[in-house]
């Protein structure tokens, strides 16, 4: 397979994972761009992987991990925070509403614990593979699975 292929079958599915770790999609465009700008270079040590794909995610989420460390102004976001929705009972938007109340909630946790959560529940990957992408051991997956799930839990109890 050559990159363009490998790029032309898995860009947009690499655009939704972003999307999810990053929780907004120029963010997630930015990550993504960044990301297959470092495949293209190191294309011959991706494509001789056992899995092209999960290599690629590795590296998608060490860089959105990784973001933090940047300097200040790329963490700056120039947006305001959405008013408080309060929908009524036959509201059609009541489901989008609480999307967006599960987005901001998953912005506050921790990268790791973020992504570990996006790569179970959203890429339903298993422990073993989560663990090699995020380059931990599998016990450590699920202690940042349950310690994010609490996390969200404690807030949504605390928002009623």
């Amino acid at each position: 397979m050559t990159y363009e292929e490998f790029a032309d079958s898995r860009l947009s599915a690499l655009l939704r994972y972003a999307v999810m770790l990053t929780g907004d999609p120029t963010a997630a465009q930015d990550l993504v761009q960044e990301t297959m700008l470092r495949v293209q270079l190191h294309w011959r040590r991706v494509a001789r992987s056992d899995s092209p794909d999960g290599y690629v995610r590795r590296i998608m989420t060490n860089q959105f991990i990784e973001s933090r460390r940047a300097s200040w102004w790329r963490r700056v976001l120039l947006r305001a925070d959405p008013d408080p929705v309060v929908a009524a009972p036959t509201d059609h938007a009541a489901e989008s509403a609480e999307r967006d109340r599960v987005w901001s909630l998953l912005a506050r946790l921790p990268r790791r614990q973020r992504a570990a959560l996006v790569l179970r529940y959203y890429e339903d990957l298993p422990d073993q593979e989560i663990a090699d992408i995020l380059g931990c051991a599998v016990g450590t997956v699920r202690s940042s699975i349950s310690r994010g799930l609490d996390a969200l839990r404690a807030e949504l109890v605390e928002a009623r």
